[in-house]
């Protein structure tokens, strides 16, 4: 899979010790930054803060990328899967409450060599955004503790528009049922095993949000549910005049009623105030901390 690159749903074929695939990957795993984040959910970071590794590069793409740096691979340091395992090591010694791996999807068999050299002694997180193929994830799932996926869109119009891609949904849906039946345990407000499909609400994109709530509704799984109103105009969005602006009250609060609606039974609900550049992590070398 790694010859001729079919990892992930694009299988551009890519020769990636040649050259780089559709993700922006080669043959050489590339980390944007890593360090201790505080606000993800509040049982992943929980008190000391997630051990968050950041990849670059992505299959997916959406012009709004808040992490716009990285998923275009414009950051970041080379290194293989010693050099991991020491920063999996360093994280752990900061007291890191688990290690997570953030749009890792296209170094998947890298990763899954890294934790054959070392398993770490924290919950592993893998987050994603879904446009995963099943058989991939499967490759790495027993190194798994906690899923982390985004379920984007549900309109092949919407995902087309922000990615170039209309087979969003259909890949995705399969993806978060695989990663939702991790049997989930919580103790003392702490994730240890689990998933939870994360949504981001966009601008003028309610009803697709509001549709994304039943779609996950209709997967009757144990998973938990995180609707996200953070969004903040980021990325490549001149062509995209609706995507300037951040969410107002009135469209958040539709997709808040859906999710009441729906019975959920886990659920967070994010905080409009979260739509915050502060919360967005800076990924220059200015600094070595994530925020």
């Amino acid at each position: 899979m790694e010859k001729n690159c079919t990892l992930c749903p694009v299988s551009c074929g890519a020769e990636r010790e040649i050259r780089a695939g559709a993700c922006g990957g080669t043959d050489k795993m590339v980390i944007a930054k890593y360090g201790l984040h505080p606000f993800e959910e509040p049982c992943i970071s929980y008190k000391n803060g997630s051990g968050t590794i950041f990849f670059s590069g992505c299959a997916l793409r959406c012009v709004f990328c808040q992490n716009f740096e990285i998923s275009r691979s414009k950051t970041g340091r080379e290194t293989d899967e010693k050099g991991l395992v020491r920063i999996i090591r360093e994280l752990e010694e900061r007291g890191a409450e688990n290690i997570n791996l953030v749009t890792a999807a296209h170094y998947i068999p890298a990763l899954v060599r890294a934790f054959e050299l070392y398993r770490p002694k924290i919950p592993v997180v893998y987050n994603t955004h879904s446009y995963e193929k099943t058989q991939t994830l499967a490759m790495i799932d027993k190194y798994i503790d906690v899923y982390l996926p985004d379920l984007k869109y549900f309109s092949p119009k919407i995902s087309v528009r922000y990615t170039g891609k209309s087979d969003y949904f259909e890949y995705a849906i399969r993806a978060v049922q695989f990663m939702s039946n991790r049997t989930p345990d919580v103790k003392d407000g702490k994730m240890f095993s689990g998933c939870i499909v994360r949504h981001l609400v966009l601008p003028l994109c309610q009803n697709d949000s509001i549709e994304i709530v039943k779609q996950f509704a209709s997967l009757h799984s144990k998973a938990y549910f995180s609707l996200m109103g953070q969004y903040t105009p980021c990325g490549e969005i001149d062509k995209f005049p609706e995507l300037k602006r951040r969410l107002t009250r009135r469209e958040y609060e539709k997709v808040c009623r859906a999710v009441e609606e729906a019975g959920l039974e886990n659920v967070f609900i994010q905080e409009l105030s979260s739509a915050d550049e502060k919360f967005i992590p800076d990924f220059s070398e200015k600094t070595d901390t994530l925020f």
